[in-house]
């Protein structure tokens, strides 16, 4: 909502919508593993990183298990038009995933869990930002219930459930940062930024 005045009517709107906002974010190939680097566009000023839990879901649409995501974002690309949207999120190396899944663990159990941010600048924090997962509105089920509606996921799915961290406005990513997500129940991600 902070991005612009002319999207913060829709994102106040789907926040207490029965239907939840679900958008696709990327093919494998936009996708990068820990230690990779990860993107920002060339074409855009304010660049951020979205820590997320992502639940792991397999063919039958049931939850499976658990990761960390990263749903970098344009976030002024976003603002000026809530339809570019698309553009604001898919792109090369606009997403990363890992380090593992953590298996056998329930919702409640993952609700206890707590998110970190950290962004190194020259070896030094510039941003840090921590939430619980708990704070996720929806429930689990719900968003993957809502996600195999007319759809079929032959292979499964990783449905991120949405980021509580974002950086101030006047931050923005820059290549050479290090992004850092830890999620207490699963490990922690690193990704050095580069420019796509």
């Amino acid at each position: 909502m902070e991005e612009s005045e002319f999207s913060a009517n829709a994102y106040d709107k789907v926040y207490e919508a029965p239907r939840p906002e679900l958008f696709f974010k990327a093919m494998p190939d936009k996708v990068v593993g820990p230690r990779d680097p990860i993107g920002i566009r060339r074409d855009a000023k304010w660049n951020v990183p979205e820590p997320e839990l992502v639940l792991v879901v397999n063919s039958r649409g049931e939850i499976v298990g658990y990761t960390i995501g990263n749903d970098m974002s344009s976030r002024d690309i976003e603002g000026e038009n809530l339809l570019y949207l698309p553009q604001a999120k898919i792109y090369d190396r606009s997403c990363s995933v890992g380090p593992c899944i953590t298996v056998g663990m329930s919702e409640a159990e993952a609700r206890t869990w707590t998110i970190e941010l950290c962004i190194e600048r020259d070896g030094s924090a510039v941003f840090q930002g921590s939430v619980g997962v708990g704070q996720i509105k929806r429930s689990f089920d719900e968003l993957v219930r809502y996600l195999g509606r007319s759809q079929i996921f032959p292979h499964g799915a990783f449905l991120f459930t949405g980021t509580g961290i974002v950086p101030p406005e006047d931050f923005s990513l820059l290549a050479g940062d290090l992004v850092r997500i830890a999620i207490s129940g699963i490990g922690v991600i690193e990704n050095p930024v580069v420019i796509v």
